[in-house]
């Protein structure tokens, strides 16, 4: 029995899953918002009331691996985490409070594992995608091309970060574009921007998947629905001009939103639609897998 644990800068979850022939098969899955980098200063490093929320998830976890009786597992860190000066020092107070091995991976360990969870729910998987996988302090941007990873980087946006450092609409924009110019540019640098406007543009995580479940109205969240679901610039607009009026209280009450993203929703629609737009592509491909089901794999493949 394998297990997959991913703390990231909003949620904290976890995958209890089998694998048979590539394919997996979830036994548990857990997750909740902790808000790791709500708070949080590149100075001071992370807010001690988000440390304690996560850590009181993490205890969680450790008991729910324990009672499913999992033999392998793996536990990894990202954005907030690579960031905080007392990242390492949290970490090590996980490992030790919880028993669970948390370690603080890279941007581009944390590309090549969302790619490789997300391509495997894919159908059909495209000859080249762009994957965009939004986090809450992190984005993550990975072309592919057949089974070869061509480009991964990791670049600091994220909709936590740009929620609690830049609220105005025009603020979050002007953030985004600077991303995407700096992603432009790593591309051309490679020779790999054309290619990259020619692949199918496919998102995941909890932002992206949180989209599908409103375009769905979907009062209970099935990830067989979200899968290879296609969300257009039009529905995006659709959804900011029925969004932006509302207070976050008026957002977490429609069908297929998650309590603790009325807020972060917002950043979240605009970096896709930024994305879309400078890419010249109409629709968005949906992936529920991400980064757990990457980590899963890795573990049986080993």
């Amino acid at each position: 029995m394998f297990a997959s644990v991913d703390v990231g800068t909003n949620t904290v979850r976890l995958l209890i899953a089998q694998v048979r022939n590539d394919t997996i098969e979830p036994v548990r899955i857990f997750r909740h918002i902790t808000r790791l980098g709500g708070g949080f200063s590149p100075e001071s490093g992370l807010a001690p009331d988000a440390a304690e929320r996560t850590l009181s998830a993490l205890r969680q976890i450790a008991v729910l691996c324990r009672e499913a009786g999992v033999t392998r597992l793996r536990a990894v860190g990202t954005a907030v985490l690579r960031r905080a000066p007392d990242g390492n020092a949290f970490a090590a107070r996980v490992r030790n409070e919880t028993g669970l091995p948390l370690e603080i991976i890279d941007g581009d360990e944390e590309a090549r594992l969302s790619a490789l969870g997300i391509r495997s729910v894919l159908d059909p998987v495209p000859e080249i995608s762009l994957i965009v996988d939004i986090g809450g302090g992190s984005t993550e941007f990975v072309l592919t091309k057949g089974s070869d990873i061509l480009f991964a980087r990791s670049y600091y946006l994220g909709v936590v970060s740009l929620c609690e450092s830049h609220p105005l609409a025009f603020e979050q924009g002007d953030q985004i574009a600077g991303v995407l110019d700096h992603l432009f540019r790593d591309l051309a640098r490679d020779g790999l921007d054309i290619l990259a406007s020619d692949g199918t543009v496919v998102g995941t995580a909890g932002t992206v998947t949180t989209m599908a479940a409103l375009k769905l109205q979907m009062r209970e969240y099935d990830p067989h629905r979200v899968n290879n679901l296609q969300i257009t610039r039009s529905e995006l607009d659709e959804l900011l001009k029925m969004l932006e009026p509302l207070s976050i209280e008026e957002r977490e009450a429609l069908p297929g939103m998650e309590k603790g993203r009325g807020d972060l929703i917002l950043p979240g629609i605009r970096i896709v639609r930024a994305v879309l737009e400078r890419f010249d592509r109409n629709a968005l491909t949906v992936s529920d897998a991400g980064l757990l089901e990457g980590v899963i794999l890795s573990l049986d493949r080993r």
